[in-house]
């Protein structure tokens, strides 16, 4: 792809991917739970899925500082929607862990989440919307590998 091409290819990548996250923010925000904000329902979400994990490893995950996690934790400890569990073994390490609670606000954002998306997704034949999926997957795989590429470099 000659340099113009691909000028115009980033352009349009860089409005239509303003566009879709600003009006998908939006959107989102106003399905989330009174007790929640956007970042607090994806580290919920992330240690749903994903069970008990470090705050470094949120931190890592979600590209931010650690004092920024530590915020967002502090947050969802004090509504009790996570729990701090110690390492039996070596008592500096402290994982964290989403309650009952946090799983049923997580699992109720997903289906409102779910319910908004497939709006959305009905407007593309099943290729198109699986097409969709497997180059956006191919795109995060990418950033990631990236990104390891260039911490494997530095350290």
């Amino acid at each position: 792809m000659d340099t113009e091409q691909l000028s115009k290819l980033i352009d349009r990548y860089l409005e239509a991917s303003f566009t879709v996250n600003r009006r998908l923010s939006a959107l989102t925000r106003d399905l989330l739970p009174d007790e929640l904000t956007l970042d607090q329902s994806f580290a919920l979400r992330y240690l749903r899925e994903n069970g008990c994990t470090t705050s470094s490893e949120l931190a890592e995950v979600f590209c931010v500082g650690k004092s920024s996690i530590t915020a967002i934790v502090t947050r969802l400890s004090d509504k009790k929607l996570i729990e701090r569990v110690p390492d039996e073994k070596d008592r500096r390490v402290t994982y964290l862990k989403a309650t009952s609670e946090g799983e049923r606000l997580t699992r109720q954002f997903d289906s409102r989440l779910e319910e908004l998306l497939c709006q959305y997704l009905s407007h593309f034949t099943d290729d198109e919307a699986f097409g969709f999926i497997e180059l956006y997957e191919r795109l995060a795989a990418a950033l990631v590998q990236a990104r390891e590429r260039s911490e494997s470099e530095e350290g």
